[in-house]
């Protein structure tokens, strides 16, 4: 593959090798390799193994190498704390973490007991794309590092778009019911409230996560309240059996996601939903000057699938910038290098907010359409579709204020 130098330097710093005797920093993927959303969080994987193969070969690092391995977690907290110990007890002191928000918080909960009980042999956790805001506000930690926005900074910029559209009188909630399906749900309903007054809520449901096959009762709910938008933060299967769903049933209707970019859903789109499903995300690989091909193409390349999970390429590359920095590869001294840092990414330039450990970054608005060879280059799923920006969102305008009251170690 071909690798360019805007690619392995984003983060616009030059490589210094570091003094230290080189070692290979292995980092514990703990997300599902089995069940209903293994595919979608193996994509996660490989991007990640990709991303590894671009900073080995950069030597961002400086003298070490990473290697990725995942940890079937099945997608349950029990499992992953079971995953979690057979980790730490072969050697890992960085996990990595992004499906459930639930699942993430238990893990934090397991390596923050483990931290405190064993200082010395601290263990370092990130996340690439839960988004429960309480992972960095009640539930923040030194230890933990989210790489994407939380949940109510996704709403506050979608919301912001909706209640800009005087066609949408009346919207539709629908997500799954745990930690962050139930935050999008009433994060909405308070932000719309604020923004549009006169808009209504017409329906509000929170459906088992994982565990619906038919989604057409929903869908019939749906066109029977009338309304004009749906939003949903429904991602993996539940996602796409909806989307399925409602072009079975010829619901027309807007639909406003945080998910449909990811692994599985852009095949169940299709034709039917051409500039009727929008998504916000922090990032598409159509953008201005195709910034991230050689993530985008390789993927296709290595594996056939889509890059579809930016963060991934963020999470690795900032902890790469994090050991070349603090020239150690020891997770209490990557952790305090970490924080502050500000960077350029895929999407811009972005910042990891001190007081929480939550990344800063900017978001779009995207449309699904046909790809045109031009602006839009790139498809997803061999659909022939792919996703439009229509508007660049600047990171203040979904930044949140934090209620974290972090507790710090002393640095070595």
């Amino acid at each position: 593959m071909k690798i360019t130098y805007s690619l392995l330097f984003t983060f616009g710093v030059a490589v210094t090798l570091c003094s230290t005797h080189a070692e290979n920093v292995r980092i514990a993927v703990i997300d599902p390799a089995s069940g209903p959303f293994a595919a979608l969080m193996l994509n996660g994987t490989k991007s990640m193994q990709l991303s590894v193969e671009l900073v080995n070969g950069g030597k961002l690092a400086g003298p070490h190498t990473l290697e990725v391995k995942q940890f079937d977690n099945k997608g349950t907290v029990q499992e992953s704390l079971v995953q979690l110990n057979s980790a730490i007890d072969q050697g890992y002191r960085y996990v990595i973490s992004g499906g459930s928000s639930a699942v993430y918080a238990g893990l934090l909960g397991g390596v923050n007991k483990y931290n405190e009980r064993n200082p010395g042999k601290e263990v370092l956790l990130l996340t690439h794309s839960n988004a429960d805001p309480d992972l960095t506000n009640s539930k923040c930690s030194f230890w933990s590092f989210r790489y994407s926005p939380h949940a109510e900074m996704y709403v506050e910029a979608l919301t912001t778009e909706i209640a800009k559209d005087p066609k949408i009188k009346k919207l539709y909630i629908i997500g799954q019911n745990y930690a962050l399906g139930q935050s999008i749900s009433k994060a909405t309903t308070e932000y719309m409230k604020r923004k549009r007054p006169d808009m209504q809520i017409v329906g509000d449901d929170l459906h088992p996560l994982g565990q619906v096959k038919d989604f057409s009762p929903y869908i019939a709910k749906i066109k029977a309240s009338g309304a004009e938008a749906v939003t949903t933060a429904n991602w993996g299967t539940d996602l796409t059996l909806l989307i399925k769903a409602a072009n079975d049933a010829g619901l027309n209707t807007h639909f406003y996601t945080y998910y449909a970019h990811s692994f599985g859903v852009p095949s169940a789109l299709g034709k039917a939903a051409e500039g009727r499903v929008k998504n916000i995300t922090i990032y598409t690989a159509n953008n201005p000057g195709f910034v991230g091909k050689e993530m985008v193409e390789g993927m296709k390349k290595r594996f056939n699938e889509d890059f579809t999970i930016m963060s991934t390429y963020t999470v690795v590359n900032a902890l790469a910038e994090g050991i070349r920095k603090s020239n150690s590869v020891d997770p209490k001294s990557v952790a305090f290098a970490l924080e502050g840092a500000r960077f350029r990414d895929l999407n811009g330039d972005a910042e990891m907010r001190k007081a929480d450990h939550q990344l800063i970054t900017s978001m779009y608005i995207t449309s699904w359409v046909k790809v045109d060879g031009k602006g839009i280059r790139y498809d997803q799923e061999n659909t022939g579709y792919g996703w439009k920006i229509d508007k660049k969102i600047e990171s203040y305008v979904g930044a949140q204020p934090t209620t974290c009251q972090m507790e710090r170690p002393k640095a070595s």
